[in-house]
């Protein structure tokens, strides 16, 4: 065990850690000397838990490397073809040609555990204010908690073989102290998901005994308590807990109702959070240039474009009645784009390539409720949730009535039209236990359900440093 000593300006950088193994994050803000002895320390360390976000190998991306929960899933799923603007980069996952020596596999691994250790500096040791200030602590603690949750869980997703709510299968381990010296083993997806369900719930239950609101005014930069129902609702869906699912689904949408369709395009421009649960915040100037942090599908007008929108589905939208169609594309000379993240806002001029992330937001919960309803028997109320979100997006929509499984495909439809480059299409084929089959295609065109690719391995130098890791995934 260190002792635990931070260097507080370092907090408020994110990570880039260049450690090997899970609990190599003895990060540049120990050994210092300098400790936490204030409450506005933890919220200096709680600051730099959320700017950890913007990783190159988490929501952010660098020229040569992709979002790993923003754009990645789509590439590795069926929502984007690779273009002959492509310099391969990204080629290992998009023809799933990744093994245990993937460095971008072991740089998303090492980017979540560094969130996870800079949640657990501030978990760990917070209480001892409580005295001083219960309301502070109990804010700070909460986000600190959800953090943990969260990032535990898109670890899951990629590095779980089976969602299944009490699989005993190989998940992750599951970090709750900060100490870089020790070498866990992996946790079952059972002791995975109690261990999200808890902290997820203690979150919850702090954010009822604060000193203030967590986020001021419109601002959605923070975790507040309809962004752990959102992140609790997503889990649900997973693990297939369809009770639970559409209970917090149903506690966001009462609490954040749907932009409507004058809102909806400012969303993109970061002109309004309507309906946004909580962002990842970017400011200018941290694109790269001729890039941007959501490469490789979204360029600046000089970037490329290496992936482009899969055609078939860019067809399935109505392109004159569908805001999401002029707000998620773009033709950028000559060749259609997704513009979604192309820009602060419409009115700075020349796009930089630089917008908030939305990780959570309304339109989702709509999707896991009428999904959940409907895998519920309840087709009146997935009907409604469908129509409900079609006709906030689609002028002059006319209800459809459905059922079964037409209604349960047009629920899915919808996931990819609505949520696309969001961090979900992968993962939903990969938890429906569905056939990645692309559209427009040539070669590497199909994934059997069966493939071990749906699972990401562990990474060989954690292996190496960590023999406690094993068993590897399945077919590595």
């Amino acid at each position: 065990m260190i002792t635990k000593k931070f260097l507080i300006a370092v907090l408020l950088l994110g990570s880039l850690v260049s450690c090997k193994k899970v609990v190599d994050v003895k990060p540049e803000y120990i050994l210092d000397g300098q400790e936490l002895n204030s409450i506005q320390d933890f919220e200096f360390a709680l600051t730099g838990a959320y700017s950890a976000f913007q990783s190159t190998d988490y929501y952010g991306a660098t020229d040569g490397e992709s979002n790993a929960f923003v754009t990645l899933p789509d590439m590795l799923s069926d929502n984007l073809n690779e273009t002959d603007e492509s310099l391969g980069n990204e080629r290992v996952f998009s023809r799933w040609a990744y093994a245990e020596d993937e460095s971008q596999i072991e740089n998303t691994w090492i980017a979540a555990y560094a969130i996870i250790a800079k949640a657990n500096i501030v978990e760990n040791n917070i209480d001892k204010f409580a005295a001083d200030d219960q309301g502070a602590v109990n804010r700070i603690k909460a986000q600190a908690l959800a953090i943990r949750a969260l990032v535990h869980f898109d670890l899951l997703r990629y590095f779980a073989d089976d969602y299944d709510r009490n699989s005993t299968a190989p998940g992750i381990p599951y970090l709750t102290i900060f100490d870089y010296e020790q070498k866990p083993a992996r946790g079952t997806v059972k002791e995975d998901y109690d261990h999200i369900e808890q902290d997820l719930k203690n979150a919850a239950s702090l954010m009822t005994n604060m000193d203030k609101d967590i986020n001021d005014g419109d601002s959605r930069a923070y975790i507040d308590a309809d962004a752990v129902n959102a992140m609790l609702a997503r889990v649900y869906l997973y693990s297939n807990q369809l009770d639970e699912a559409i209970q917090y689904s149903t506690l966001v949408i009462d609490a954040k109702p749907l932009a409507d369709i004058s809102e909806f395009p400012d969303i993109w421009t970061d002109v309004s959070n309507s309906e946004v649960l909580w962002s990842c915040v970017f400011e200018a100037g941290q694109g790269a240039p001729g890039s941007n942090v959501y490469f490789p599908v979204a360029p600046a007008p000089e970037g490329r474009s290496q992936y482009k929108p899969n055609p078939t589905l860019v067809d399935s939208y109505d392109a004159t009645n569908d805001v999401r169609y002029s707000s998620y594309f773009k033709d950028i000379e000559g060749r259609l784009v997704l513009s979604k993240y192309l820009a602060k806002s419409a009115q700075l001029g020349k796009p930089d390539g630089v917008v908030n992330f939305k990780a959570f937001r309304t339109g989702e919960m709509y999707l896991i409720r009428a999904e959940a309803s409907a895998r519920n028997g309840d087709d009146a109320t997935a009907r409604d949730d469908l129509n409900t979100l079609r006709a906030a997006r689609i002028n002059g929509y006319v209800p459809q009535v459905l059922s079964g499984a037409a209604l349960l495909n047009a629920i899915e439809q919808e996931r990819r039209k609505e949520l696309i480059c969001e961090g979900h299409r992968f993962f939903d084929l990969k938890r429906t236990t569905r056939t990645v089959s692309r559209d427009d295609c040539t070669s590497f065109c199909t994934l059997d359900p069966a493939a071990r690719e749906w699972t990401w391995p562990i990474p060989q130098p954690e292996v190496d440093a960590n023999p406690n890791i094993l068993p590897q995934n399945p077919g590595y």
